[in-house]
């Protein structure tokens, strides 16, 4: 592999008594060949955590993992690893193979004193409810703040933050916000809707409260969607096509890429008639309001000149 596609990680795995791997976080982590005094230094650190715990039937394992990032995950803790270097923001989403990664993920108990496989629940539950430990999802996916704590961001509910997401310095994570793994932002950001596994926004943008952004991870849809830079997704609103710069797209509004849409500021064709066009057409481009006409009932692509929004700086500090 050559260096700059690698990542080397060290930190403590987690391994349920049927010798299931649950989870790794990796206490230390980084790009191109490991310095070995390092490495050795971090190893020393993570092992004074490492032994048996019986109240959840695991053990916690001191380990050190290396892979290349254009390869498919290969491990629960090579998946881990590669969740964390998007999270530490090493790698931004989509340029790295998470090709089979469910594969490698089981589902897990994440209870307040660490991971434990489901089928030890009911044995080990009096147990549990006597040293106060809850089981606060059942999930392949831990919450990013569990493992790591990207600096300069601001995450109102951390249960709505998977780890793998990517969040720049300067984004706001507000309640109903959520951000899935392989996802994420490019720069200070307002998310207050749901940006889904392979969605990036770009910097100053706002995702309304409510919004959705069409993933790939279900449906039968391949195309992965982008919003720009200064773009604003309204409340309630969504999309299935990228927007670029400078965009908006009405509150309450779904745009999907076979949606038809009048160009306002076009010429009619030849006929007279007004041009229509799908919405994928539209795919990228910059300064577009998209809206419905609250007489007709048709959904509208009008030319935005200027910048687009602004955020509040003093939420973003």
């Amino acid at each position: 592999m050559s260096d700059e596609r690698k990542v080397w990680g060290v930190g403590l795995a987690t391994t349920a008594g049927d010798g299931t791997v649950l989870d790794t976080w990796y206490g230390a982590l980084g790009t191109g060949a490991a310095d070995e005094a390092a490495v050795a230094t971090a190893l020393e650190r993570v092992a004074a955590s490492a032994g048996p715990d019986e109240r959840r039937n695991v053990t916690v394992d001191a380990v050190r993992v290396e892979i290349d990032l254009d390869e498919a995950p290969a491990s629960t803790s090579d998946a881990y690893l590669r969740l964390h270097a998007l999270s530490h923001r090493l790698v931004k989403p989509n340029e790295l193979n998470l090709d089979g990664i469910f594969a490698h993920l089981p589902n897990v108990a994440w209870t307040t004193a660490g991971p434990m496989h489901p089928d030890d629940l009911a044995r080990l539950r009096p147990a549990l409810q006597r040293a106060a430990i809850q089981v606060q999802s059942l999930d392949k996916f831990p919450r990013l703040t569990d493992y790591v704590l990207p600096p300069g961001v601001r995450i109102a509910d951390t249960s709505r933050v998977r780890l793998g997401a990517h969040l720049s310095p300067g984004t706001t994570v507000m309640h109903e916000g959520f951000v899935n793994f392989n996802a994420g932002t490019l720069g200070a950001s307002m998310v207050e809707g749901r940006i889904s596994q392979g969605v990036v926004v770009g910097d100053g943008s706002d995702v309304g409260g409510g919004s959705s952004i069409m993933g790939t991870l279900s449906g039968g849809g391949t195309h992965r969607v982008s919003i720009g830079r200064r773009t604003l997704l309204g409340a309630n609103a969504g999309i299935g096509i990228s927007l670029g710069d400078d965009c908006v797209v009405e509150a309450g509004l779904y745009v999907t890429a076979g949606t038809k849409v009048l160009l306002v500021d076009e010429p009619p064709a030849a006929d007279g008639t007004p041009r229509v066009v799908k919405a994928a057409t539209l795919h990228g481009a910059d300064g577009i309001l998209f809206l419905r006409n609250s007489t007709t009932g048709a959904i509208e692509a009008r030319r935005r000149k200027g910048v687009g929004v602004t955020l509040n700086e003093a939420l973003h500090a």
